[in-house]
């Protein structure tokens, strides 16, 4: 069976192309920055070389309609027709206390996901946008959604409640979810394969790092932490989302400019991270590109997001007493030596050592610390894709 699977993030959309029983991928690919100027896809058929078609995606429904018709292009496409996808495997940010696992889409499913949007507005009608769009092409095949949520069930209690009155969890489910379950299960499966260990041995720190962030703490193959929350604007400094911040700022922000509590999410949510603080761009290459050109913007960015970073491995090295890996993934930590080096530079004091030869590497998996650092540090790119593809198997069959 081909399992197409599809993975709407905020301004990016992954997909994949792969054959569920050799697990090979036949064609995979990037669209970028959608709905930001410069927006391009990123095609690769299995043994091909990279095409980049430039275009203008000021939504996902033109982008997922870019890669349908790539993959049935007559000279770099690797299927004859839409027909041949067996399973498309969709990535679901939120589904609330309702769906702890994954399962097949229906309307019923697609309803309770859409009621979730306000718990992820970047997300979620991300998301759905490309469930329908699918649909919409493929009206035979079955869909199934796999939610970033599920692998953070394992939290503990005293993990995942706020300090708020106790009744708001007991009447709506107000609580820590944590995001990019998908992601951090994969690296840190994969980062103890490397290690040689059994993955319930192992404690690892993974950082998620992209334009989207998140930090999480698995002890002996459970998720006991994260640092998303309710929603995915709590946590790391981001692309566009603001992260921790003090609860007051939004009142007081809201008197001097004369805002309602919409129009504070909405630039909480869009007109924040390290886009507000540099004023420049969401996108970290530009960030990077600001640092080489002496912008003091880009620093200022840069330097607020590592800090943040290192603060929370050292908050999951306590909360799991001590740690044996850390993994950086996702676009930023899988392609950017320059925020690895920095963000483990405030962590001499676990006895981290960075190998500057073995970080120079951008999107393959490297040990990136020296042989006598006292906890070991991998750039590992994430396979959410392979990871939805197995889900979406497992219930179609």
């Amino acid at each position: 069976m081909n399992v197409l699977v599809i993975n709407c993030g905020s301004s990016s959309l992954k997909f994949q192309l792969i054959n569920s029983e050799s697990e090979d991928v036949l064609a995979k690919g990037l669209c970028e920055r959608i709905g930001i100027e410069g927006s391009q896809l990123v095609y690769q058929p299995a043994g091909g070389e990279k095409e980049i078609t430039k275009a203008d995606m000021p939504t996902h429904t033109q982008a997922i309609q870019m890669v349908l018709d790539a993959l049935i292009n007559e000279k770099t496409g690797v299927i004859q027709k839409l027909d041949e996808i067996g399973a498309v495997g969709h990535r679901l940010v939120h589904g609330g206390e309702k769906f702890a696992c994954s399962t097949v889409i229906n309307d019923e499913v697609l309803a309770a996901v859409e009621s979730c949007n306000d718990l992820a507005p970047l997300h979620n009608p991300a998301n759905l946008i490309g469930v329908r769009a699918c649909q919409e092409l493929m009206p035979n095949v079955p869909m199934v959604g796999v939610f970033d949520t599920a692998f953070h069930q394992t939290m503990p209690e005293k993990a995942y409640l706020y300090g708020l009155p106790y009744e708001y969890y007991e009447k709506y489910k107000v609580r820590r979810y944590g995001f990019h379950g998908t992601s951090h299960s994969y690296v840190s499966k994969r980062a103890a394969e490397l290690e040689g260990k059994p993955y319930e041995e192992v404690k690892t720190i993974v950082c998620h790092l992209g334009n989207g962030a998140s930090v999480c703490a698995v002890k002996n193959g459970k998720s006991v932490d994260t640092s998303m929350g309710l929603t995915p604007l709590e946590g790391l400094l981001m692309g566009t989302r603001s992260g921790d911040i003090d609860p007051g700022a939004m009142e007081f922000i809201a008197k001097k400019e004369d805002k309602d509590i919409y129009q504070i999410m909405e630039i909480l949510n869009k007109k924040s991270g390290v886009f507000g603080v540099s004023g420049i761009s969401s996108d970290f290459r530009d960030l990077e590109q600001a640092c080489k050109e002496n912008n003091p913007a880009g620093p200022r960015a840069m330097d607020a997001f590592n800090y943040r970073v290192a603060k929370y491995i050292g908050a999951y090295t306590a909360a799991m007493n001590g740690v044996d890996v850390i993994c950086f993934t996702a676009g930023v930590g899988e392609n950017d030596p320059d925020n690895r080096k920095a963000i483990c530079e405030y962590l001499g004091f676990l006895g981290v050592e960075i190998d500057d030869a073995a970080n120079k590497v951008r999107g393959k998996e490297q040990l990136i610390s020296t042989a006598s650092s006292k906890v070991k540090v991998y750039c590992l790119p994430t396979n959410e894709e392979l990871a939805i593809a197995r889900e979406t198997v497992a219930l179609v069959r």
